[in-house]
Formats: C-alpha cells, sequence, structure tokens
C-alpha cells in the first residue's frame, strides 16, 4: 500500500518543511490539489507551486486538478514537476483525448469519480488510465467525512480494470480505521491530509496507516494492477 500525503492539510507558511517531514516519514508520493473555484467551492493553488514543491522533495507528485476545462493547463502543471496528472471525469467531455495528452506530455494519466459518479464512466477509457482515484467525499474541501459507499465502489473499479496495471487511490476523509477495509477491497494508495498533518508524528500516522492496509488484506496478496510510480 502506498500512502499519498495531501498537502491540502499542510501549513502553506512551512510547505517546505512539512514536505520534508512527510519524505522522511515514508510518504511514497504526494497530492497536490489543484481547485479552480468553479468546478469545486474553494481555490488553493497552481503551478507556480507545484513548481516549489518539486524543488524540495524527491517524492513523485500526484497532481489533482479539481478544476473546469483541465486540458487548459496540462502542459503547465507537467512543466511544473508533475510526474501524475489526475481529472475528474465530470470536467473532462473529450476524456479520452485528455488522458492522450497528458501522456503525451510524458505524465501518467489519471481519472477522479465523485462519489456520485458511477465507474462505469470509465468503461471506454480503461486502457488510456494510469491511476484511477475513488473520491470519498465531495471535493472541495479537507477534514470531511469519510463516504463508506467507497469501499464497494473501489471493489467496482478493480472489476473493471482486470489485470491492467492501474493503480486505485482513495481520496478524502481516509483516516487508519479505514486502510484495512480500503486495502481489502483492492485500494493500492491512499491520500490522506489531516490524518497525517494533522498529527503530532506524521511518520508515526504513515506508518500505523501503512501497517493497517498490510493487517487489512489477505496475507500473500497483492492488489490486482498494483505498480510502482
Amino acid at each position: 500500500m502506498k500512502i499519498a500525503p495531501s498537502i491540502l492539510s499542510a501549513d502553506f507558511g512551512a510547505l517546505a518543511h512539512d514536505v520534508a517531514r512527510v519524505e522522511a516519514g515514508g510518504a511514497d508520493q504526494l497530492h497536490v490539489d489543484v481547485m479552480d473555484g468553479r468546478f469545486v467551492p474553494n481555490i488553493t493553488i497552481g503551478p507556480p507551486v507545484v513548481e516549489a514543491i518539486r524543488k524540495r522533495t524527491r517524492l513523485p507528485l500526484d497532481v489533482h486538478l479539481m478544476i473546469v476545462e483541465p486540458e487548459r493547463y496540462l502542459a503547465d502543471f507537467v512543466r511544473a514537476g508533475a510526474d501524475m496528472v489526475t481529472v475528474h471525469a465530470e470536467a473532462c467531455p473529450h476524456l479520452q483525448r485528455t488522458l492522450t495528452q497528458i501522456r503525451e506530455l510524458g505524465a501518467r494519466a489519471g481519472v477522479a469519480l465523485n462519489p456520485a459518479t458511477s465507474p462505469d464512466a470509465l468503461q471506454y477509457v480503461l486502457d488510456d488510465l494510469d491511476l484511477v482515484l475513488v473520491m470519498s467525499v465531495n471535493p472541495g474541501f479537507g477534514g470531511q467525512q469519510f463516504i463508506a459507499s467507497a469501499y464497494s465502489k473501489v471493489r467496482h473499479v478493480r472489476i473493471l480494470l482486470a489485470a491492467r496495471p492501474v493503480e486505485v487511490s482513495v481520496d478524502g476523509g481516509v483516516k487508519v480505521e479505514h486502510a484495512g477495509p480500503l486495502a481489502e477491497h483492492g485500494a493500492s494508495v491512499l491520500v490522506a491530509g489531516s490524518a497525517i498533518f494533522g498529527a503530532p508524528d506524521p511518520a508515526g500516522a504513515i506508518k500505523a496507516m501503512r501497517q493497517a492496509a498490510a493487517a487489512g488484506r489477505t496475507p500473500g496478496a497483492e492488489a490486482p494492477g498494483s505498480m510502482a510510480l
């Protein structure tokens, strides 16, 4: 199981310090939430902040675009240092073309699904994906409560993906108690914000989440399609 701290819950006044803490604490990658105040009711960061983070960490950056018309900004975020760009199915009328553009720019391509969006929205882009991000809250704000229907949704996504080498990530309200069941249902990446950055010991929180995920998965089993970034 990979653990991806979400910088949405970091201290933006000491962002380099917080990033260094979770990198030293064993994080596998960083989740970077980009919001535009249109697709979601909040505004966060743009390419300059992604570029600043890229200069201060060796961790892979998964840039999650919660924005309208994401295709207009793909090149900017890849140039800034995104290793993976995740767009929302709900924001992309030409989803296959957008995923192809991401890959052509040299990044890996992800699709996020809001809680009310069926995994069947992925049916015709399964071979264009490197990651599926299951939202376990309605996007736009940190610190929300985990929506339990995400468990069955993760399983549905895994069935659709079959043996394809695609990561399944879960984002929103994820805490230690969710790690085991999510692993059991097929998640391979857990995005956690306040559960890590809000903990007195972020390294301990990362370790506890990974251990809980390992305990929840059948011994010897590996999530289908698990792959390294």
